[in-house]
């Protein structure tokens, strides 16, 4: 009873600050003509009520694509679908067709933002829940709630879901399969791995990881025996996931191939730069950061970008997923889930600062294994998304929640004591180096240092964006600092990640369990 006292004050206080920061501004507030994101899930909830299926993700003269059309797959579609409904039924002038174009009431805005909350309470925060519970490090209710209330305080998704204006559900989804195959639930992991990919294709960013670590199991049990029918097993399911979400749309070949060009516009460019935006928004990933230097678009064709993006990000991912294939384990899953994401958002084609959440959430399931180096990085990734915040008026909520979430961290996991090459899972590594191993004797005392040095200059950087002019002549000064030096923390990052992975020795340990 009292492990559920403890964790209910954990899920109260975590949607507590949900609410308080819903209670500001959201992306595009009395922005005409385009609005924002808000905007956008208002306008699909308009177009999927009123028109039918077949003219959902086409270009009609009640469906204008350059006006926030879907690109989206099916479920988001259909969830949208189902807030339309509540939402005629409450006020129809909400989602009358053609007219309620960037319709804005405060009731309208509860209603958004309660639907932003149903779904964060019914898919996200039971999954984050269950998971702490499921972790042996977590054997203690107490341990397992200090382990929810960091996750689910992290500021980054807070601030765009229930302030910029985003539902949680594919990540969500994403959680709720990583939950089941920790159970060794393998064909429910799959389906709701299905319904994250079917919610938002961003989820491709941790398809591999989910591909793996599937494929390593069937391979450690045998492909002429238990392996070969697993694989049968998943294959199928799989296939019978993606046939329902898609169901509506497979009466016509050229359905399917609209809804696909919706999806994967690849048209646009190596940038997203999402057409609507204006200035462009400024990217954390390794292509924007080099562009303020080597303007990639003019001297690199299309098609060059493409290949060149797509190379870059499987030779990045490439050593993570072998070794994942070769020696699946849990935890090794989870780490490639955070390594292979981060190898998407640096080098991938077509990327928005918020996809940096695809990382996040990952690095959030393992933060009681390395509470220093994931609460380092959770700070860095809501940073990055500084200019989106203080363009939607989140400034005051940024501030808050990051200061929250670093005093949480801290005082339950005292990140400070854990910075030793063994804390951050570093000593295999620091073994290989044989003679160098002497200089890990200072590595704590460096860390710590470059964490303070890290958190001071992030600090000073959202300071002066928020109230300083820059230069007329260098009017992206700061949003363009931001963006670089996020990337380079990603860099390192990513290399880290890397070295915890490839170096790992528990792997080989626990693969033994699932043969």
């Amino acid at each position: 009873m009292e492990k559920w006292s403890l964790m209910t004050i954990t899920v109260l206080l975590a949607l507590t600050v949900r609410w308080t920061v819903s209670l500001g501004s959201y992306s595009g507030a009395g922005k005409p003509p385009m609005y924002g994101d808000y905007e956008a899930q208002r306008h699909w909830q308009e177009v999927t009520y009123n028109l039918p299926i077949r003219q959902w993700y086409f270009n009609t003269s009640d469906n204008n694509l350059l006006y926030w059309g879907l690109d989206y797959p099916p479920l988001t579609a259909y969830h949208s679908f189902v807030c339309a409904y509540i939402a005629k039924l409450i006020n129809p002038d909400w989602i009358a067709l053609h007219t309620s174009r960037g319709y804005e009431s405060q009731p309208h805005k509860l209603f958004m933002r309660t639907t932003v909350f149903v779904a964060d309470l019914l898919v996200y925060i039971p999954a984050v829940i269950l998971y702490c519970f499921s972790l042996k490090e977590t054997s203690t209710k107490k341990k397992a709630s200090i382990c929810a209330l960091c996750i689910l305080l992290y500021p980054g998704l807070i601030l765009i879901d229930h302030g910029h204006f985003q539902y949680p559900l594919s990540l969500g989804f994403a959680l709720w399969g990583v939950l089941y195959l920790s159970y060794d639930w393998d064909l429910l992991g799959s389906v709701a791995f299905c319904l994250a990919l079917n919610y938002k294709q961003m989820e491709l960013y941790h398809s591999l990881p989910f591909f793996c670590y599937l494929l390593g199991k069937c391979f450690k049990k045998g492909l002429k025996g238990k392996g070969l029918v697993l694989l049968t097993k998943i294959a199928g399911t799989v296939v019978v996931s993606f046939a329902v979400c898609w169901l509506p749309f497979c009466t016509d070949v050229e359905q399917i191939m609209q809804v696909l060009r919706r999806l994967f516009p690849i048209d646009r460019g190596l940038f997203e730069a999402c057409m609507f935006s204006s200035p462009p928004p400024h990217l954390a990933n390794i292509w924007c950061s080099l562009s303020v230097l080597i303007k990639i678009k003019n001297i690199v064709s299309h098609q060059t970008q493409l290949k060149l993006s797509f190379a870059v990000t499987f030779l990045s991912l490439l050593p993570t997923c072998i070794k994942l294939t070769v020696q699946p384990s849990l935890r090794g899953f989870k780490f490639a889930l955070v390594s292979c994401a981060l190898s998407f958002f640096l080098f991938s084609f077509q990327v928005h600062e918020k996809s940096i959440l695809l990382v996040s959430v990952p690095v959030c399931l393992i933060i009681n294994e390395i509470p220093f180096m994931a609460t380092w990085f959770l700070l860095v990734s809501t940073f990055s998304m500084l200019p989106l915040l203080l363009k939607d008026g989140l400034l005051l909520a940024y501030a808050v929640t990051m200061l929250a979430f670093l005093s949480v961290c801290v005082a339950s996991f005292s990140i400070f004591e854990k910075t030793s090459a063994e804390d951050l899972q570093l000593k295999p590594f620091s073994l290989s180096l044989k003679g160098y191993v002497s200089w890990f004797k200072s590595f704590p005392k460096i860390v710590r240092s470059l964490f303070l040095l890290s958190i001071t200059l992030m600090g000073v950087l959202s300071v002066m964006s928020a109230a300083v002019h820059p230069p007329q002549r260098l009017p992206d000064l700061f949003p363009v600092s931001v963006s670089i030096i996020s990337c380079l923390h990603f860099l390192l990052f990513l290399v880290y990640f890397n070295v915890v992975i490839l170096w790992d020795s528990k792997n080989s340990r626990s693969q033994k369990k699932i043969s």
